[in-house]
């Protein structure tokens, strides 16, 4: 990612809303996995350590950053063992194999997405599980996404396969962010038909961040009763078979 966005993630990762409820959406779905407490946990790309302490909860944190001042932060402010590495090619050896590998919004920057897969399968136990998000729909590709560097948007049936052919047993493939979909799509789509450029790295004001972070955060109990069939991101959790 541009140095900028790294910058602006450290500073909103805490109360921007797409940050806060995503971590309750995800540690909601944690707390449903059947892990030992407490739990050896790798974070891959882990940026400047926002989901950090919230994977801290569930055990022992370890993480991968290659950006070099990001990794710094996070380890100073979470105490985890975080390490430079790039997925596949340089990912480093911890010595120990997880319980939990997480790689939340990651994927899509690695331009060997299978090999990323694969190798993250490879930290994981017999019986570990791997929880992982990524943006969903190519036609949604905007000004937004080249200034993060990612390399695609995914379909639904595509990451699946990733997971698939890494010899991993998907047991949870669902979108989420799908009840701010419409007004996030309407936005994204008439930006690129102006020609309009910007990311969306701002801080609303606080009466409307506090409620999109309800609105999103509400997808928890959704979450927790199904699976939602369209929306802005995908939430798949593996596993290694035993």
């Amino acid at each position: 990612m541009e140095r900028a966005i790294y910058d602006q993630m450290r500073v909103l990762q805490q109360d921007h809303w797409w940050f806060a409820a995503r971590r309750a959406i995800l540690s909601h779905q944690i707390a449903r996995l059947p892990l030992p407490r407490p739990a050896q946990i790798l974070e891959a790309g882990c940026g400047p350590g926002g989901n950090l302490a919230m994977l801290q909860r569930f055990g022992e944190v370890c993480a991968i950053e290659p950006d070099d001042a990001s990794r710094a932060y996070a380890a100073e402010h979470s105490g985890a063992d975080v390490r430079s590495g790039l997925l596949p090619q340089s990912a480093p050896d911890f010595g120990k194999a997880f319980d939990l590998v997480a790689a939340f919004d990651v994927i899509e920057h690695v331009p060997d997405d299978a090999g990323a897969v694969a190798r993250l399968g490879q930290y994981l136990k017999p019986g570990g599980y791997m929880i992982t998000t990524v943006p969903a729909n190519a036609w949604m590709w905007s000004d937004h996404d080249a200034a993060h560097h990612h390399k695609r948007r995914y379909a639904m049936a595509a990451y699946r396969r990733l997971f698939e052919n890494a010899g991993l047993e998907v047991r949870r493939a669902s979108h989420f962010n799908t009840l701010l979909f419409p007004p996030i799509a309407a936005v994204r789509l008439a930006k690129n038909a102006a020609g309009l450029t910007g990311g969306d790295e701002t801080m609303p004001a606080r009466p409307l961040n506090g409620l999109l972070k309800a609105v999103f955060g509400a997808e928890r109990a959704l979450l927790a009763a199904a699976d939602l069939p369209f929306g802005v991101s995908i939430l798949l959790i593996a596993r290694r078979k035993p």
